[in-house]
């Protein structure tokens, strides 16, 4: 009888597992492509930008698309498709960089608050019910209206508008965290609290902190569109997509085009980071692994 050679089933890794998740998630690995070529083009602004993006030119406003202006332009003669680009710098800027910011103070507050328990548990989370108790909007327009506009005051407002929904998710895991057998041993050979955190709570959180980014991502883009919109945000000309909006409101019956591309533009972002938030979601569930 000829001997048969039976092979041991290949057992994957969890980074294999993962990214198969992902790969078979085509409207993700479709958010991920978008993505990737927003944030390509934004930040290549400056070399692929086909005209200085806050020069007028009067003598042809509001111009329909067209060879000379694949986008058309403005009511000041200014380039659309170069402005398009370059909003799309400073939107994605004060995008990610505000959720970082909110997410470094989130996490902070849910980690501390979680772990210490009692009344400094109390404290920081009753903080965070009055930081969520008023409307995102209201609370920027509240901290713009102090501190003025800007870039780094509007990363720095809508950073504290994110800080509660990370600082909810941190806390409600890290109470259930801080009561497993890892940490209780940990705890019982006398390792101190703050290397507890980063060494054994923290990594595990990290999946659930990335799926919140890149979803709150999205949200931030569309919250600096709004505040760029009232005239909190950037001030002119530079450009923005919620002030490109605002400028060409003005001209939505005889100039739609002025208005509808930096809305396209939000649109495709917002959803291109939301697909990609629900792909890493099912990445980092381990009951959807494959």
């Amino acid at each position: 009888m000829s001997s048969e050679t039976i092979q041991a089933p290949r057992f994957r890794s969890q980074r294999e597992r993962m990214w198969t998740t992902f790969r078979r998630n085509r409207a993700a690995v479709a958010g991920l492509v978008l993505v990737i070529l927003v944030t390509l083009t934004s930040v290549g602004a400056p070399l692929i930008s086909p005209k200085d993006p806050v020069a007028q030119n009067p003598r042809v406003r509001l111009a329909e698309p067209g060879p000379e202006a694949i986008l058309g332009l403005d009511s000041a003669g200014r380039d659309i498709l170069s402005r398009l680009i370059w909003a799309g710098h400073i939107s994605l800027l004060v995008g990610v960089c505000s959720v970082l910011l909110g997410g470094v103070l989130g996490t902070a507050m849910g980690l501390i608050a979680g772990y210490a328990g009692g009344k400094v548990e109390n404290v920081i989370m009753r903080l965070v019910d009055v930081l969520m108790a008023f409307p995102s909007l209201l609370l920027g327009i509240t901290v713009l209206a102090v501190l003025g506009s800007g870039i780094d005051k509007m990363i720095l407002a809508i950073g504290v508008m994110l800080s509660p929904a990370f600082a909810r998710v941190v806390h409600g895991n890290t109470l259930s965290l801080r009561e497993r057998e890892f940490v209780e041993a940990a705890r019982s050979i006398g390792v101190g609290r703050l290397r507890i955190l980063r060494l054994h709570i923290l990594p595990n959180l990290l999946g659930d902190i990335v799926v919140l980014a890149s979803l709150w991502t999205a949200s931030a883009i569309r919250i600096e569109a709004n505040l760029s919109f009232i005239g909190l945000g950037v001030s002119p000309p530079t450009p923005t997509w919620g002030n490109m909006i605002k400028e060409g409101s003005v001209h939505l019956l005889n100039a739609p085009w002025l208005s509808v591309f930096p809305g396209l533009a939000i649109l495709v972002t917002v959803f291109a980071f939301n697909l990609l938030g629900d792909g890493l979601r099912d990445v980092f569930d381990p009951r959807l692994q494959l």
